[in-house]
């Protein structure tokens, strides 16, 4: 049984010379061509194609187009086909769903044999592309920095949003209906997780990590 492809490009010429390869074996059939996002979503959506190869640059974007046409479920695989060499832009493909990623100037055999690969859900990258997303993948992600502040509890963090306009332990108290030793205890532990030295330093701290919003 034939594989059945849907294809977008924006390039007639190239488009027409891509079916033709695609198709002069009799291993595949191409459903519809389109030159836009929208209307390979469309042409997916209306085919269930075994196969939809997107262009990456094409108007409405290829990428867009990919995830639009996994998320709906309209095609059993997707793969861009793309003059782009850019790990950032293989890296986004694969990310939305899409199991390969072929470069423009693979032959019409090779193409057909990853076309062939990809309808068993075999993912193709070239290896020099392959290497760069490894590249990509691998840098460490900026960790954010921990905030003590952000341990405190619910009862401690109004406590110390009172503590930080300036009010005694006494008029924290009486605003949170609490008795003043009980203010107090709170206040030590307060201090013990945000490793500040007196309620002043506390204060600072809870100014400069809640941007001087009113407490």
């Amino acid at each position: 049984m034939a594989i059945r492809l849907i294809l977008a490009d924006d390039h007639p010429i190239f488009r027409d010379g891509l079916v033709q390869s695609i198709t002069e074996t009799g291993e595949f059939e191409v459903l519809g061509v389109g030159e836009s996002a929208e209307e390979a979503v469309a042409l997916a959506a209306q085919h269930s194609p075994d196969i939809a190869l997107l262009d990456l640059s094409m108007p409405g974007n290829g990428i867009t187009a990919a995830k639009r046409i996994i998320e709906g479920g309209f095609a059993k695989h997707v793969a861009m086909l793309t003059v782009s060499e850019d790990g950032a832009d293989v890296t986004k493909a694969l990310q939305v769903g899409a199991i390969g990623y072929v470069l423009k100037g693979v032959s019409a055999d090779d193409l057909r044999r990853i076309l062939k690969g990809i309808a068993r859900g075999e993912a193709h990258v070239s290896p020099a592309l392959a290497a760069q997303v490894l590249q990509i993948m691998q840098k460490p992600k900026a960790k954010k920095e921990h905030n003590p502040i952000d341990d405190l509890t619910k009862r401690e963090e109004e406590i110390l949003r009172l503590v930080a306009t300036g009010q005694s332990n006494r008029e924290v108290a009486d605003a949170l209906s609490l008795q003043e030793k009980t203010v107090k205890h709170y206040m030590t532990v307060i201090l013990s997780k945000l490793h500040a030295r007196n309620r002043v330093e506390a204060a600072v701290m809870a100014h400069e990590a809640w941007n001087g919003e009113k407490p």
